[in-house]
């Protein structure tokens, strides 16, 4: 009966209340789940700044490019975490993969002078804006 009403249809159905458990239960009881890479993008005239948090990864964890537009983001981590004891007998051993991506259209970019660095965790990258004329395709290396 619970279930059967959790699942009700009608015309009096609220989705802000009808969600809320959900959104409330799924933090709850599955922490580990990312929700997308946490960005702030600021359009300072010349140029785009955009800071994403990338907690955990290191910067060989991270491929940005800029392709038709568009500034992506892709994150992969994969660990190993061995626990032997004195005798090299291996008690446990864990294993984990994760990964991220997102797309960000940011129009007009010099895609050659766009610079990327990433510190504590956070990806910082400028993109200059330029002329339409002058726009091509380019990947990024990150400082």
């Amino acid at each position: 009966m619970a279930n059967e009403m959790m699942q009700r249809n009608d015309m009096f159905a609220d989705p802000f209340f009808d969600n809320i458990g959900r959104h409330f239960f799924d933090d709850v009881f599955a922490p580990q789940q990312v929700r997308g890479l946490k960005t702030d993008i600021e359009d300072n005239g010349d140029s785009y700044v955009a800071h994403i948090d990338v907690p955990g990864m290191t910067k060989d964890d991270i491929h940005l490019s800029y392709q038709d537009n568009v500034l992506t983001v892709q994150a992969t981590k994969n660990s190993n975490a061995d626990h032997t004891d004195k005798d090299g007998n291996l008690l446990m051993q864990e294993r984990s993969y994760g990964a991220m991506s997102r797309s960000y259209r940011l129009p007009d970019v010099d895609a050659k002078g766009i610079k990327a660095s990433y510190t504590d965790g956070v990806l910082n990258v400028t993109l200059p804006k330029v002329d339409k004329d002058n726009q091509q395709d380019h990947e990024i290396n990150i400082d």
